[in-house]
């Protein structure tokens, strides 16, 4: 870790480490959790099971929402702007290794940025290619990259289905609502760019390696539209994210001291209308991972549920961190001082930040603890719980929106579930 440090020293970075150092030893939640004493009474972290490589860490669209380079966390400013081939290597040993050492029968690894395309062809293959010769003939290693699309052309494509690497695509809905917020540094929109690329996509050529799309919603867009502008382009799977924000940073629209639920009274739309959709609508996941949760089943997502968070990201320096999205919180929000040259990924599974998100219910605040939908919630989004003074031990500040968004994916499914249930006793 001081190596990395050290090295960090030497190109400039000296006040942000000390930055960093200093909020290492803040007093908010989780930083005094005495994981030792977890061990105690029994608790046990579970390994690490998902990975982000940031290959690249600049992009080419200016997004005015993007966490990694609108709010509190400026990292990305002193790390080198691609992964060398030294760091992949290093990085691919290390998650080897720790699936080695816990004998996992697959990991998943997703390429990521920054825009992780900008990165080139060689650096890609690098990756790949490192990752599955490191790891063991007893562990799948499954492979993707999330994309802005804009550079996504054939040659891409071809890359990925020889490379057996899945593609998602961020595309915030139909060209009004795409390019409110994703456009270049002149001020042009994106999605013509974007759309052609998910056309190339969905095509039979490339469709077995769709992974999906992803969207950050706004409520300023119209919610149907969106979503009809999105299963337009059948894909296997979509999902809806929150944008980031917290209670000492709140995202556009909502108010934390308002009862209204803008977020809630724009997802319920879309729910509805790919609830009653035919056979043929994509899976929208944070719909179907309430579901599953109210169900009984554990969500497979951070936005909601109590399963043990089990992600690592690494960045294109060798650090490795918690998950990129608590960048959106404070500066060093995601920064733990470990090295992929000096650190095992084992040894990070006991360091407080990694610990508290693996508490289940134990790691939430008592009104979370309280409420109703908790085991269906989680708390949100663990990002989205930041409170300057009390750390990550709050509600998310969507508490409201998931609230009524939890309450009316179930009224509806009710009805649905009693008549089946009323078809098996017949």
């Amino acid at each position: 870790m001081w190596l990395y440090i050290l090295f960090m020293i030497r190109d400039g970075a000296k006040a942000q480490v000390t930055a960093w150092r200093g909020e290492l030893s803040r007093h908010e939640w989780p930083a005094a959790l005495d994981v030792e004493r977890l061990e105690s009474v029994g608790w046990r972290p579970i390994p690490f099971r998902e990975f982000v490589l940031k290959i690249h860490s600049r992009c080419n669209l200016t997004c005015d929402y993007c966490y990694m380079y609108t709010m509190a966390d400026q990292s990305w400013r002193i790390r080198p702007m691609a992964m060398s081939r030294d760091t992949i290597e290093l990085a691919a040993t290390r998650i080897a290794e720790h699936a080695r050492a816990h004998e996992l029968p697959s990991v998943k690894v997703s390429l990521h940025g920054g825009e992780p395309l900008l990165a080139g062809a060689e650096v890609i293959t690098d990756a790949v290619r490192s990752l599955r010769r490191a790891m063991s003939p007893d562990t799948q290693v499954a492979i993707n990259v999330q994309t802005n699309g804009v550079g996504l052309d054939e040659g891409f494509l071809d890359l990925f289905k020889r490379l057996g690497v899945r593609v998602g695509v961020s595309v915030d809905g139909d060209s009004v609502g795409h390019d409110r917020h994703r456009r270049f540094a002149n001020g042009a929109g994106s999605h013509r760019q974007v759309a052609d690329a998910v056309r190339r996509l969905v095509s039979p050529a490339y469709s077995d390696i769709f992974g999906g799309l992803l969207c950050t919603v706004d409520v300023a867009n119209d919610p149907v539209a969106t979503y009809d502008a999105l299963a337009d382009f059948a894909p296997p799977m979509l999902d809806f994210l929150l944008p980031h924000g917290n209670w000492t940073s709140p995202p556009a629209g909502r108010d934390p001291g308002s009862v209204a639920t803008p977020y809630a009274d724009w997802l319920i739309p879309v729910f509805d209308r790919w609830y009653g959709a035919d056979q043929g609508a994509p899976r929208v996941r944070l719909f179907t991972e309430i579901m599953h949760a109210l169900l009984g089943g554990a969500a497979a997502t951070e936005a909601i549920g109590l399963s043990p968070a089990a992600v690592a990201v690494i960045e294109t320096d060798g650090g490795i961190e918690q998950s990129d999205s608590l960048k959106s919180a404070y500066s060093g929000a995601a920064f733990v001082g470990a090295h992929v040259a000096a650190d095992s990924l084992d040894s990070l599974l006991r360091r407080p930040w990694f610990a508290a998100r693996q508490l289940g219910a134990d790691g939430l605040c008592d009104e979370c603890v309280a409420c109703p939908v908790m085991r269906v919630c989680g708390g949100g989004n663990y990002a989205h719980r930041y409170r300057a003074g009390r750390g990550m031990l709050n509600p998310s500040v969507y508490c409201r929106d998931l609230f009524k968004l939890i309450l009316h994916i179930r009224g509806v499914m009710e009805p649905d579930i009693g008549a089946l249930r009323r078809t098996g006793d017949n």
